[in-house]
């Protein structure tokens, strides 16, 4: 299976309990559910659940779980899951396994949940057939959501992909320009694509879509129609604040700032600071909203940075070394550049350096 996903598998029938057990016995990690009418039956680790259970399990696992192996009836499944679907990038991964384990089927979440992998897996596992629908992968095409996903990168506007991935299957052209240089590796010459150096350039081509991976807001003039966004986490905060700073004071800091440089707040990969600020409530909290790891370095690692602003008695004095938001900034992008060199607005001083 796959490691790094919480994958939960339902069986209600005899059969599909061998189909479980196979699957089960070939990852540990995976959580087995098993229709109580077989509980004498199971030879390994499960839960049981009620028959009528069924579709309330299923609700409950759904914010919980990353997959979901339904071993039952496609129609079955279809039913259940209706009302409790959301978006493409929120929905978790649904497999759909026969009775007989003849079929691992993709139901939903194929890309971004990872359910094409997941039912490539479970085939693999019981000598199964995988059934795999998305239409890029039908056409040995690559498809902008995997894109993003491969590298990390965050969708800007999710219903910009279907659009993308639809202009990329009639074989229309599509402009790219990307900061990040990752993308021409990527896409391998699959589909028309034309690369451009700058946005304006790509802005002003006669492409009938349009892909810009970038950590900043584009001005209207070279955002156009049919356009997706995909946002690189390459963007670090260097923070030092004063005991008792609220993450709302901080978080007001850098979307002020973020507003100036034209930085998307969806581009920050970590916040960074000093060891006496790890247990600080507001910034991790502020770390927390973002989503993002909170990385303290210890003042012995701090003073070997070199940073351009004068050194700051007060952080001296309080935590021993002669700057925080720059040196850590510096030392969590792995000596990036710095976009903003510090800056101290009430409670909090701000560097900001992009990897």
């Amino acid at each position: 299976m796959l490691p790094e996903m919480n994958i939960a598998v339902i069986a209600i029938t005899k059969g599909g309990l061998r189909t479980g057990r196979m699957l089960c016995e070939g990852c540990s990690e995976l959580q087995f559910y098993v229709s109580g009418r077989y509980a004498d039956r199971v030879d390994i680790r499960c839960t049981t659940f009620e028959p009528g259970e069924l579709k309330s399990l299923i609700a409950s696992l759904w914010r919980k779980i990353d997959g979901l192996v339904l071993i039952m009836a496609t129609g079955i499944v279809v039913r259940m899951i209706a009302p409790l679907l959301e978006s493409k990038d929120k929905d978790p991964a649904v497999v759909v396994m026969d009775d007989a384990g003849r079929f691992a089927i993709s139901l939903l979440s194929g890309h971004l949940g990872g359910a094409n992998e997941l039912a490539e897996r479970c085939a693999f596992t019981v000598g199964a057939q995988a059934v795999i629908t998305t239409a890029t992968d039908a056409n040995n095409l690559p498809s902008f959501d995997m894109l993003a996903k491969a590298h990390g990168w965050i969708i800007d506007n999710i219903s910009q992909v279907k659009t993308l991935n639809t202009l990329l299957l009639d074989d229309e052209e599509i402009a790219v320009s990307d900061q990040t240089g990752q993308t021409r590796s990527w896409l391998h010459g699959r589909g028309r694509i034309t690369f451009y150096d700058t946005f304006a350039e790509a802005a002003n081509s006669n492409a009938c879509g349009f892909l810009f991976v970038t950590n900043r807001h584009l001005p209207p003039p070279l955002t156009p129609e049919r356009v997706l966004i995909l946002r690189p986490r390459n963007i670090v905060l260097g923070i030092g604040c004063n005991r008792g700073t609220t993450a709302d004071e901080i978080e007001a800091v850098v979307t002020h700032h973020f507003n100036e440089l034209s930085l998307s707040i969806k581009s920050i990969c970590t916040v960074a600071s000093v060891v006496a600020k790890r247990d600080e409530a507001g910034l991790t909290e502020f770390a927390d909203r973002l989503g993002v790891p909170l990385r303290c370095f210890d003042s012995s690692e701090l003073s070997r940075v070199a940073f351009p602003s004068p050194p700051s008695e007060h952080a001296l004095a309080a935590v021993g070394v002669a700057g925080v938001a720059e040196p850590a900034a510096i030392l969590a992008s792995e000596g990036g550049r710095l976009l903003l060199n510090k800056i101290k607005s009430g409670n909090v001083t701000l560097a900001v350096a992009e990897i």
